[in-house]
C-alpha cells in the first residue's frame, strides 16, 4: 500500500492534496487558551430544552423534507389552525391582564414589553402601532428587545442569555410603578426576559408573561401568566411560527382591548387616530362620513373645525355643539364618545379580578 507524499517544506500538511493527519488537525495549546471546555455530558440547559413543549418534534412533519410545495403549505396551514383555539382558552387570563394594563394606564403608567428574538420584535411591532392607531404617546406602550434597536433588524441570539441585560434595560427606561412589565418568551426560560420580570417584581411593578409552554410548567412569580399552548412547531424549535403567531394574537388583544376600554373606539371605528399620513387623513374623513351621514366636503370642513380630531368632530355633529363644548364633554366622559354625546359620565372601569384557572 502506497503512502501519501509528504508536503513540500514550508507548506501546511494537506496542501499537496494529501489528507491531513489527525495530529495536524489538532489545535495548539496557545490556540485553545481561554476557550470554554465542551461538556462531555448533557448540560442542565440541554435537559431543560428537551422537556419544553416548544422544543418537541412534530410527528406530523416527519416527511416534510420530501413533501411537495402544496403539501408543505397545507401542513403549515393545518398546524396554524391550532393557534386561535389555544389563544381562546387563555381569554380569562388575557382579560385579567387587560384590567391590570387599564389600571396602570389610569394611574399614568406604561406598558413595557420585554422579549428576545421573535418575541421581542413582536413587542416592538405592537407598541409601534399604538400611536397611529389610538393616538397614544409613543412612551405609553414600549417594546424592549434584547440587543436593542439593531436586534429588531438582525438576529443577535447570544444577548438573550444575559439575565442581567433585561434588568438593565428596564433601568435604562426608568421603569417604576405604576408601569406594568410584560415578558414575552415562547419557551418561558429566556434569561434576558426572566431577568427583566424578576427586576420588575423587585421594584414593585405589576408583571405579565406571555409564553407557549404549559401552564402547569410555569414557575415564575408574575401577576398574570398567559399560556397558549400550540404544540410542536412544523420545524422543531422554530418558535417564529405557531408560537410567534399566538404571541402576536395575544398582544393584539391586550392593547386593542385596553384602548377600547379607554374610549379610543366608537362603533367599531378608530376615533383617536392621528392624521400622520394621507391614508389616515382619508380614514378620518370616512369615519366622520360613516357616523354622521355627511358628504366628503362636509366631513372635511367639520374635521378642520375640530382641529383634525375625529372624536371632537363626532360630538360636535351628533350633539350639535361647538368645538369647545365638545371637548369639555369628552373630558367629562374620559374620552368616551357615547357618553360625551349624551353629556353623561363615562362607564365604570373594570376592576382586576382573579381568573378561573379551570377555564384554561
Amino acid at each position: 500500500m502506497s503512502t501519501p507524499p509528504e508536503a513540500p517544506p514550508g507548506e501546511p500538511p494537506g496542501s499537496d492534496g494529501s489528507p491531513p493527519s489527525d495530529s495536524s488537525m489538532a489545535l495548539d495549546p496557545e490556540e485553545t487558551e481561554g476557550m470554554p471546555e465542551e461538556p462531555a455530558t448533557p448540560t442542565a440547559l440541554f435537559d431543560t430544552l428537551q422537556g419544553l413543549a416548544t422544543e418537541q418534534r412534530n410527528p406530523r412533519a416527519g416527511s416534510i423534507d420530501t413533501a411537495s410545495v402544496e403539501e408543505i403549505l397545507h401542513l403549515i396551514n393545518t398546524e396554524d389552525h391550532q393557534v386561535p383555539i389555544a389563544v381562546r382558552r387563555e381569554i380569562p387570563h388575557i382579560a385579567q391582564a387587560v384590567r391590570f394594563i387599564g389600571k396602570a394606564f389610569e394611574e399614568g403608567g406604561r406598558l413595557l414589553y420585554v422579549g428576545a428574538g421573535t418575541s421581542g420584535r413582536l413587542g416592538v411591532l405592537d407598541a409601534s402601532e399604538c400611536p397611529p392607531t389610538f393616538g397614544t404617546d409613543p412612551e405609553m406602550v414600549q417594546g424592549l428587545v434584547a440587543g436593542g434597536r439593531a436586534a429588531v433588524f438582525r438576529s443577535q441570539e447570544g444577548v438573550e442569555d444575559e439575565k442581567a441585560g433585561g434588568a438593565e434595560m428596564l433601568e435604562a427606561v426608568e421603569a417604576a410603578p405604576p408601569d406594568i412589565v410584560c415578558g414575552i418568551a415562547a419557551s418561558r426560560r429566556t434569561p434576558y426576559v426572566v431577568g427583566a420580570v424578576e427586576h420588575a417584581r423587585e421594584i414593585g411593578c405589576r408583571t405579565l408573561f406571555v409564553t407557549c409552554t404549559h401552564r402547569a410548567e410555569f414557575d415564575l412569580d408574575v401577576d398574570v401568566a398567559i399560556c397558549p399552548t400550540v404544540g410542536p412547531e412544523v420545524l422543531m424549535g422554530s418558535t417564529r411560527m405557531k408560537s410567534g403567531t399566538a404571541q402576536k394574537l395575544v398582544l393584539n388583544m391586550l392593547t386593542t382591548t385596553a384602548m377600547i376600554r379607554r374610549g379610543k373606539v366608537y362603533r367599531g371605528m378608530m376615533v383617536d387616530l392621528q392624521e400622520t399620513s394621507q391614508k389616515l387623513t382619508e380614514r378620518s374623513r370616512r369615519t366622520v362620513m360613516t357616523v354622521t351621514g355627511l358628504n366628503y366636503e362636509e366631513a372635511r370642513r367639520l374635521l378642520r373645525n375640530a382641529d383634525g380630531h375625529v372624536k371632537t368632530a363626532l360630538v360636535m355633529n351628533l350633539a350639535d355643539v361647538a368645538a369647545d363644548e365638545a371637548r369639555r364633554r369628552l373630558e367629562h366622559a374620559s374620552g368616551f364618545v357615547r357618553p360625551a354625546i349624551e353629556n353623561r359620565p363615562p362607564p365604570p372601569r373594570d376592576a382586576p379580578s382573579e381568573p378561573d384557572d379551570d377555564a384554561s
